[in-house]
């Protein structure tokens, strides 16, 4: 089932559920005919989209807005907050080409901050499906949870079968002694040929699919870092305020500590190009992860932390 497929039979089958869009119909070119005044396109207004959003679900409905994933975040992030967040509305955010998935694009279209910006939002919920069958089989109890959620919206397909989706929860895909990998949203794939390249260098390890962000599952940080000898973030966003600052947080807040590697962008957006290009450009393929890992885990001496600095 597609993103489309489910959200088509989520809104037919219940009419609380409204469609809009701030002139971005790439998941959903074919619901206007199928919903009628259900579907709302109010234009290049994002503000306007989550204003009018916000005060339809105080009327008991369930909006699902679309727009691209940097506007949605920081064009609208006044009314996110506010009308949203504040009040606590079940407003669902579906952000379109978050991170990497907006490779084609220069700094004003990269979403690479939307993690920091959406989870120090009060109630907001923040969520990073690993492909489209896990966005599938995460959108139902998503759309159907009380408070807002900003989902970063993935369809490219994998051959993984991920595990029944909880809120607040990691999936576990494997533990290790040696490296733990902690992931979510389009690098979960990366990370799976890593994990496949450190296993046949004889490393045990671990990886986990961090596709809840907001609520996170602090256990799984935590018997990642006490149960590994380096534990590993993997993201396309910001070193600042996403899943590194996440798991800090989480170690500081319960007095553990442990080795942890970051690998995500240090202060300084991404290099435009197809998506294959941007990933090797910026160090992001799986054979490049397996090789820094690698190098780290075989250094007499590793920093407690370290940002990988890659090539301009």
């Amino acid at each position: 089932m597609t993103y489309e497929e489910l959200l088509t039979e989520t809104a037919l089958s219940d009419d609380r559920f409204i469609v809009m869009t701030a002139e971005n119909r790439a998941l959903i070119r074919n619901l206007p005919g199928k919903l009628g005044k259900r579907f709302i396109d109010t234009g290049i207004t994002e503000q306007t989209m989550i204003g009018a959003a916000s005060g339809l679900a105080m009327r008991g409905r369930i909006p699902v807005v679309h727009a691209l994933a940097s506007f949605l975040t920081m064009r609208a992030f006044e009314f996110v907050r506010t009308d949203a967040g504040i009040a606590n509305l079940p407003v669902k955010l579906s952000s379109f080409v978050p991170g990497f998935l907006s490779d084609g694009n220069g700094p004003t279209h990269q979403a690479i901050e939307d993690v920091a910006l959406m989870r120090g939002i009060p109630n907001m919920t923040v969520f990073a499906p690993a492909d489209e069958q896990d966005l599938v089989g995460m959108l139902p109890q998503i759309w159907n949870y009380p408070a807002p959620s900003y989902v970063r919206i993935n369809t490219r397909k994998t051959d993984y079968q991920h595990r029944p989706f909880e809120i607040g929860k990691a999936e576990i895909i494997s533990k290790g002694e040696d490296v733990t990998i902690l992931t979510y949203g389009l690098l979960f794939e990366q990370a799976l040929i890593a994990a496949e390249i450190l296993k046949n260098e004889g490393m045990s390890v671990g990886l986990v699919n961090m596709r809840s962000l907001k609520p996170v599952d602090e256990q799984a940080i935590i018997e990642a870092v006490q149960s590994s000898a380096m534990t590993v973030t993997l993201e396309d966003h910001f070193v600042t305020g996403g899943l590194y600052s996440i798991v800090a947080e989480v170690l500081l807040k319960n007095e553990v500590s442990g080795k942890v590697l970051p690998f995500a962008l240090n202060e300084r957006w991404f290099k435009p190009a197809l998506l294959p290009n941007v990933m090797s450009h910026e160090g992001f393929t799986g054979k490049q992860i397996a090789e820094k890992i690698l190098g780290y885990s075989t250094r007499a001496v590793q920093p407690e932390v370290s940002v990988p600095q890659f090539s301009e």
